[in-house]
């Protein structure tokens, strides 16, 4: 097949204009085009009198190579690269040795999934419930403020993404194509099929429900177990080899090989990790609020008189801020048409995070407006980046009441250093809710700095982005993980053989998409090094 990129239409086309654009593009006539598939669909609306549709389209011609040796000078045409995913290897039928996989956010499942198409069987372990049960326990602390430490947004089948926009792009390098082997399972899994080729596909809390729930059944008709509510309390070290995980309830599992998916709030298992002497070293991470605006207004400044429109659905932004002070203040995880979601682990602590639904059709816009901080911000043992995000979620569960309402201010009172007393035209969405006041004391005096200067900034890219009734509301401290469980070109510990770590959690990933490919990567390894452990026949 041969790959057109650069195809630009109008917005509102029909879609004969594709076919039309193929032919004309190529010059042929209409019999030498047999089929064509869309690979992606973007959009480009630096213009907002003239937002454009722009294609990349696999098409099947007859003939290809006389095209392709007519047109050898057109850069947007090309062989269509071989997508299809290759297993690594395939487990013998008589195994004796089944790998373990702790986790079931985005990179433990589909290492698990990896795992069990090979044959490997994979026994994974969560410490949360199955997902139907977690949305239960969710709700509660949303609806009730009644916080379950083991299961919640952060814990549970499905992982932190199952509760946020089911954001599916990601900026990782990807020459083997993995990420089109994660949205085709998410799309066989009940994912709607445009995330094969939209630029930004999502999927949306609810839908990903029923998906997670799909592939878990995948897993287990494959031969995988999955068991819930089973907290690793330990993992068995003897002479640099895993030999084995302990559970809360005591039970052992005797294993030579683990998958580390843990996500980037599990601080206890980072604890027994270090403890254990797993190699562990502190990295970046940011901190910051969600900001909530109308979601009309960011479709307008975004899409102009095509506002609304639904073949552009809500808008969405990214923005970056360079201070003064030598911070750089971006927007995170932002969730058009969504909703602010109380995200804590953990008892006597506030966190945000963002989500969205599919339709992508609630009144406001919310995105995290963070800080990069780097270890120098929180010197200390490996571990301190804990400690730090700690100290400013339980400030944030102080300022706002000590019941799980989150503390807020106002966009313009927080510009303008002084207490908000009421809400404006901006109603949070944040539950159990917002109490407002004062956040100059809800995160480092450097990042409140920063983030002061960095929304007028913002009002230059996107007017009203400042706008005085805009809420902040906070705090955000888990955009990824604060700690990195260093592996080898192997992927596995650098000091503690057997134990692959992968996804956030470990360091190696942010976002649903990346986690995901992560996990197909340790799972490879994984199954290569039992291949190796096994030996030639």
């Amino acid at each position: 097949m041969l790959r057109i990129t650069e195809v630009k239409l109008p917005l509102e086309h029909p879609e004969s204009d594709i076919k039309d654009a193929i032919l004309t593009r190529l010059c042929i006539p209409a019999d030498q085009l047999i089929s064509f598939t869309i690979t992606r669909r973007g959009f480009d609306a630096r213009k907002l009198s003239n937002i454009t549709f722009i294609y990349t389209l696999d098409v099947e011609v007859k003939d290809e190579q006389a095209i392709l040796k007519r047109l050898k000078s057109d850069k947007h045409l090309s062989l269509t690269p071989d997508t299809q995913y290759q297993f690594v290897t395939q487990a013998p039928a008589q195994l004796t040795t089944r790998p373990v996989v702790i986790g079931m956010g985005p990179a433990g499942i589909f290492a698990g999934l990896i795992l069990a198409q090979m044959g490997f069987r994979p026994i994974i372990l969560e410490r949360g419930k199955a997902v139907r049960e977690r949305t239960k326990d969710t709700f509660a602390l949303w609806r009730q403020g009644v916080l379950n430490p083991e299961s919640n947004v952060q814990f549970g089948e499905g992982g932190a993404g199952t509760f946020s926009d089911g954001k599916l792009h990601s900026q990782i390098k990807d020459p083997k194509h993995y990420g089109k082997k994660v949205l085709t399972e998410f799309v066989k899994a009940g994912a709607p099929p445009e995330i094969l080729y939209v630029s930004k596909p999502h999927i949306g809390t609810f839908r990903l429900v029923g998906v997670v729930e799909k592939m878990r059944a995948t897993i287990e008709a494959l031969g995988g177990e999955i068991h819930f509510q089973s907290r690793v309390d330990n993992i068995d070290i003897n002479n640099g080899q895993v030999s084995g995980v302990v559970l809360s309830s005591g039970k052992r599992i005797a294993t030579n090989n683990i998958i580390l998916a843990i996500g980037h709030s599990a601080r206890d298992t980072f604890q027994m990790l270090y403890d254990q002497g797993v190699y562990i070293e502190a990295k970046p991470f940011s901190i910051g609020f969600r900001v909530e605006h109308p979601q009309s207004l960011i479709d307008h400044c975004r899409f102009g008189k095509y506002a609304g429109n639904p073949l552009l659905g809500a808008a969405d932004y990214k923005l970056v801020h360079h201070c003064k002070n030598g911070r750089s203040v971006y927007s995170f995880c932002m969730c058009p048409g969504g909703t602010v979601v109380a995200a804590a682990s953990e008892p006597g602590r506030v966190v945000t995070n963002g989500m969205s639904q599919y339709s992508r059709n609630e009144r406001n816009a919310n995105s995290g407006i963070v800080v990069g901080i780097t270890p120098e911000d929180y010197p200390g043992d490996p571990l301190s980046g804990m400690a730090f995000q700690r100290k400013w979620e339980e400030r944030a569960f102080e300022l706002g009441g000590r019941n799980y309402q989150a503390p807020g201010q106002l966009v313009g009172d927080f510009i303008a250093g002084k207490p908000s007393t009421a809400f404006g035209s901006v109603q949070p969405s944040y539950t159990p809710g917002v109490h407002l006041g004062d956040l100059s004391t809800a995160l480092p005096d450097f990042a409140i700095e920063a983030i002061r200067e960095a929304l007028p900034a913002f009002e230059k890219q996107i007017k009203g982005f400042a706008m005085h009734d805009a809420v902040l509301t906070g705090v955000e401290t888990r955009t990824s993980s604060p700690i990195r469980i260093k592996r080898n070109d192997d992927f596995q510990s650098i000091n503690t053989q057997g134990l692959f770590p992968t996804g956030e959690g470990a360091g190696y990933a942010g976002g649903i998409l990346s986690a995901a490919v992560d996990g197909i990567k340790v799972a490879e390894a994984l199954a290569l090094n039992i291949m190796h452990q096994i030996g030639p026949k």
